[in-house]
């Protein structure tokens, strides 16, 4: 049995578009149940049922590894939420979890075909807004489409719309005078600010198209935005298509993403404990007639990236030399590696402020007592001169 697929919504207070979303979720099980994968959605925040009751009921009937695809047309983390972090609690809570975040849904051709669709459907079939005259022939060189996305304060989330209204126009309505582009909220130009710029180039129509998934609150306000406009320029024909919604084009969608996540092509993530980035390698001396890389091409610029974790063991009291190790190991020699070396006589000199803001920090030196952080005085327990070393001078 595959994985199952988990739908990742962003949550919404209205009824219409957490109705939708159930409707949408229950198709995707019709579509699954023959390869057979188990179906299950849940909503960020904002909405029944919640994303953690969904995993909960997964993990209890023997799921531990599961494939999120988030509902969103484009990649905004501050509309959809933070899905990483929601999912790293989920993997507190369920330690045996492991799941694939797929991509977000668009731009993908099958979205601007369906995108089409509603604009065909908008052409023919939409009442007007503004007037009951019949309407006039109006050619498609007079026509113009402002498509209309959520609007996020990331430039790049907008950008993203930006560039699917230019793929649009130029795939599926290279006949229509332009495709111009406009935001809910968050940044310009809103729906009105579209529908102006088309009146000023000469649109006769205007089609308001939603880059939206689901009806509900957003489309709400897309349509109140539109009618307040029309109510100001009787002249222009203003009409307003639906959103892509619930169908079988939308399920092809999701589901491809479901297969490409599964063969690996999503954001995998297994608990933290088993990440083998989350185990450190133990510290190694370097190897006998080997020096430490220092900057680029062993330049001497730079910091030293690594220094021997057993600097010379048998100096300490009592101590018995490590196996396979010399006696008497040579100390290091800093100076030879091209790096600045504090000595231990200067430690106690005033060290002076440096001149641009985080890039060294001027109080962090190795081997200093009574020191804390850059800026601290030094403490009253502090001896007056520095702690005896080991036989070797600290370098940074």
């Amino acid at each position: 049995m595959k994985p199952p697929l988990l739908l990742i919504g962003h949550g919404t207070h209205d009824e219409t578009g957490v109705a939708e979303f159930g409707r949408f979720v229950h198709r995707l099980r019709c579509r699954l149940d023959g390869l057979p994968a188990e179906v299950s959605g849940g909503f960020i925040t904002n909405a029944r049922p919640p994303l953690g009751d969904s995993i909960a009921s997964l993990v209890a009937r023997g799921h531990h590894h599961l494939i999120a695809v988030p509902l969103s047309l484009t990649g905004d983390r501050r509309a959809l939420g933070d899905i990483p972090g929601t999912m790293a609690l989920e993997q507190e809570r369920h330690p045996t979890l492991e799941y694939d975040l797929g991509r977000p849904l668009g731009p993908d051709p099958r979205v601007l075909k369906l995108l089409a669709d509603r604009l065909a459907d908008a052409r023919a079939e939409m009442p007007r807004f503004v007037t009951d005259e019949p309407p006039a022939e109006i050619a498609p060189g007079e026509t113009a489409v402002v498509l209309v996305g959520h609007g996020s304060t990331d430039p790049a989330v907008n950008a993203e719309v930006h560039r699917v209204s230019r793929l649009f126009w130029e795939t599926h309505a290279p006949d229509l005078l332009t495709v111009e582009t406009a935001y809910v909220s968050h940044t310009r130009p809103g729906v009105p600010g579209g529908l102006e710029r088309c009146r000023r180039l000469g649109a006769k129509r205007v089609i308001v198209l939603p880059y939206v998934l689901f009806a509900g609150g957003v489309l709400e306000r897309i349509w109140a935005q539109a009618l307040a406009y029309g109510a100001n320029h009787e002249g222009l024909d203003i009409r307003c298509a639906e959103v892509i919604g619930d169908c079988e084009g939308l399920a092809d969608v999701v589901i491809d993403r479901y297969e490409e996540a599964l063969a690996g092509g999503g954001q995998s993530s297994a608990p933290a404990a088993r990440r083998p980035s989350a185990v450190l390698s133990p510290a190694r001396p370097f190897p006998a007639g080997r020096r430490p890389e220092v900057g680029p091409a062993g330049n001497g610029a730079g910091r030293v990236t690594a220094i021997a974790a057993r600097l010379d063991a048998t100096r300490d009291a009592g101590a018995e030399p490590l196996s396979g190790e010399p006696a008497d190991p040579a100390p290091l020699e800093l100076e030879s590696l091209g790096v600045g070396v504090f000595r231990t006589e200067a430690l106690g000199a005033e060290t002076p402020e440096p001149e641009t803001d985080g890039e060294i920090e001027a109080d962090s030196m190795i081997g200093v007592a009574g020191r804390g952080e850059a800026g601290e005085e030094p403490r009253g327990d502090a001896p007056d001169g520095p702690l005896p070393q080991p036989g070797i001078a600290s370098a940074v």
